[in-house]
């Protein structure tokens, strides 16, 4: 007998499912340039200070909504994910993937410039 049900194979949670996206990777880094080039325009300040502006407002923006904030800002998930950060909701807590591994880099390579 075939089996009747079709399973889900696509990350259900609203919260983490738009960092799957083909072009998320890209956007990330194109808001950590725009933000470069508009820290270096409105200060004016050198090239390596702008740099440490944008990797400390990384830091304190990261910390905040991947690291410390719980749950998510949607009601239709009914309270699963209530007890997790968005780092830990994102793959579904697998470890490893290549998701967490560009975001484990991108703040390394920001240390870098």
């Amino acid at each position: 007998m075939a089996n009747l049900y079709v399973q889900a194979t696509t990350d259900l949670n609203k919260n983490t499912e738009w960092f799957t996206y083909p072009a998320a990777w890209t956007t990330y880094i194109l808001i950590l340039f725009f933000s470069w080039l508009v820290v270096l325009s409105v200060f004016g300040c050198s090239a390596g200070m702008a740099w440490t502006v944008v990797h400390l407002s990384h830091f304190v923006v990261t910390y905040q909504f991947f690291h410390w904030k719980k749950g998510t800002p949607f009601s239709d998930d009914q309270g699963v994910y209530n007890r997790l950060t968005w780092w830990e909701q994102i793959d579904n807590g697998k470890q490893l993937t290549r998701n967490r591994k560009f975001l484990t880099v991108v703040p390394v390579v920001l240390l870098r410039l």
